[in-house]
């Protein structure tokens, strides 16, 4: 303060001003050292925003413990109109969320955002070419405006904002001390009020309330209010996987497979997450809330993988049904034989390819066979098949049986 400074000059200067001389002369010499710029405000240009210093206590009713919200402060650059709302951080989330409530109470949207360096926004505070957060970006696409950092450590960019942070401390914060507030909806019930209260009250030296000056210079200049609200959505860089997927909060996403190791962006919604790859969107999955466990979409896998992926019981039983029951009912038991049904599916596979060298006729025999002993595996039928033991089933001599269609078959042995 003044009276700290007088009294250390006093001291090294006991016959020095007295502190009206010393007040006198540190305002001519603060007045040469720093001049003030005088800005003029265009009615629906500007708004000011800022997270106030101090925070308001919001009580757990669960628990009953203390938390700490932030409060949001904006200004109108020309009515000086402020807008307050309690947010449960500065996070991204919260930070664009009160923007969409600050444009819904204000019926438009100004032309300009200035906004102070803080991380949630700002990602490269440059004093010239300043680094935007991606989602910030996207929020100001979409409301049609146009974001505006202050300098580094030039807090008279945003001076409106500055002195509406000071009124909120003390017309609503210091106001609210001693009340008790269960959760963020009681807290703006109350600071909706007092702003209310502060922006109807008459400001000296302007012979109007801000309220009347927003309605008069602000609202009319102001731009159409986009709806529905902006859907928060935040975006990360990554690189795609060798399983062609990606990872987003602990879950794992399918890409085409063709972008395997490509650098991609991912747009992550509430409810959607949306790939991109060179500003083109790939892929669009719906959430999974949970962590780990994959989703993927078919037409994302190499072929080789899709026809593998969609081998279920019941589509083996559907094809082996195509050569005859008999074939059903080996495959049946080949899965009933196994701790797990994908254990046999290869065994599966192997018994129903025979059908393209065999043909379907025999194959179906041999299987009925198969099943009569208690066979198997792929190399029983296959030694049924090749020995010619089919012969009971098909009613024919074995020089007479048809011959394979693929010509001779290596391997195999025999079955007893």
């Amino acid at each position: 303060t003044r009276a700290l400074l007088w009294q250390e000059y006093r001291a090294q200067h006991p016959d020095g001003f007295g502190y009206s001389w010393f007040c006198e002369a540190y305002d001519a010499w603060k007045g040469q050292v720093s001049p003030t710029m005088r800005q003029s405000h265009v009615g629906g240009e500007k708004v000011f925003v800022d997270f106030a210093g101090d925070t308001m206590g919001v009580v757990d009713p669960g628990s009953g413990e203390v938390w700490q919200a932030k409060l949001f402060v904006a200004c109108m650059g020309a009515s000086n109109l402020v807008y307050a709302e309690a947010r449960a951080s500065e996070t991204l989330a919260d930070w664009l969320g009160a923007h969409g409530n600050l444009f819904a109470a204000l019926g438009g949207v100004p032309k300009f955002v200035v906004c102070d360096n803080l991380k949630a926004a700002v990602t490269n505070p440059d004093r010239y070419e300043p680094g935007l957060n991606r989602s910030y970006l996207e929020m100001a696409e979409y409301y049609g405006t146009t974001i505006l950092p202050a300098r580094p450590g030039k807090p008279r960019d945003k001076a409106k904002v500055e002195q509406s942070v000071l009124l909120a401390e003390r017309w609503i914060m210091a106001r609210l001390r001693h009340a008790r507030f269960l959760s963020l909806v009681e807290l703006n019930a109350a600071i909706t009020i007092l702003t209310a209260e502060l922006n109807a009250r008459i400001m000296r030296g302007f012979g109007a309330s801000r309220a009347e000056l927003f309605a008069s210079l602000d609202a009319p200049a102001l731009r159409g209010l986009r709806t529905p609200p902006y859907a928060f959505a935040r975006w990360k860089r990554c690189r795609v996987g060798l399983d062609y997927h990606v990872e987003a909060d602990g879950h794992w996403y399918s890409v085409p497979f063709r972008l395997i190791r490509q650098l991609v962006d991912l747009r992550i919604g509430e409810a959607t997450l949306e790939v991109f790859h060179k500003g083109e969107r790939v892929a669009s999955h719906v959430r999974v809330p949970h962590r780990r466990g994959h989703t993927t979409i078919p037409e994302h896998m190499p072929n080789a993988h899709r026809r593998h992926a969609q081998w279920t019981p019941a589509r083996l039983l559907e094809e082996a049904g195509k050569v005859g029951p008999s074939t059903t009912a080996l495959c049946e038991a080949v899965m009933a034989a196994r701790p797990h049904p994908e254990q046999g599916f290869r065994t599966c596979l192997g018994i129903l390819g025979l059908a393209r060298i065999y043909g379907a006729v025999r194959l179906e025999a041999a299987c009925g066979r198969g099943v009569g002993i208690r066979a198997r595996t792929v190399t029983s039928i296959r030694s049924i098949l090749q020995t010619g033991l089919d012969r009971a089933c098909l009613g024919e001599e074995p020089d007479r049986l048809p011959p394979p269609l693929h010509g001779n078959i290596r391997g195999g042995g025999y079955f007893h």
